[in-house]
């Protein structure tokens, strides 16, 4: 399954692809005609909580969330209600632009991590889009302990 959350749920988009969702986020103000072109072109469920592009996707058969909450693990929980995942998805995506990563040697990135890092670490994963690296840092536990919590 694949969403599209509007500028106002940035913080969700991030938790989705922590998840392992391919989640498009708008994040600079586009309309509510770009955001509804994107979600039908690329058969994206729709996530808002703008209850005007709720209705007006809805009328052109455009799956959709909407939100009422503002609180992140609500939020989560209201997405994620009766849509299984795998764990083995968790982690799979770059949560800056949505991209897959890929594992990598940990040689080849001696030098574009801080020392501690590399030291302190076996396993590293690479985003050929951004350039972005990945490891299970102090906040890899905690990440896998809110997804555990959430259910």
């Amino acid at each position: 399954m694949k969403f599209l959350c509007d500028q106002m749920l940035g913080t969700l988009a991030k938790w989705l692809r922590i998840y392992g969702f391919d989640t498009f986020y708008a994040n600079s103000k586009m309309s509510d005609a770009e955001l509804i072109k994107i979600s039908k072109d690329e058969n994206r469920v729709l996530i808002s909580r703008d209850k005007e592009l709720i209705q007006i996707a809805k009328r052109e058969n455009i799956k959709t969330i909407g939100l009422k909450t503002i609180d992140i693990d609500e939020q989560i929980k209201a997405v994620l209600n009766d849509l299984k995942f795998n764990m083995s998805q968790v982690l799979s995506r770059c949560i800056i632009c949505n991209s897959e990563v890929e594992e990598i040697l940990k040689d080849e990135i001696k030098e574009k991590v801080p020392k501690k890092v590399f030291e302190n670490n076996e396993e590293f994963w690479f985003c050929k889009n951004c350039n972005k690296i990945y490891w299970k840092g102090s906040h890899y536990e905690k990440m896998i302990e809110k997804i555990h919590n959430l259910g």
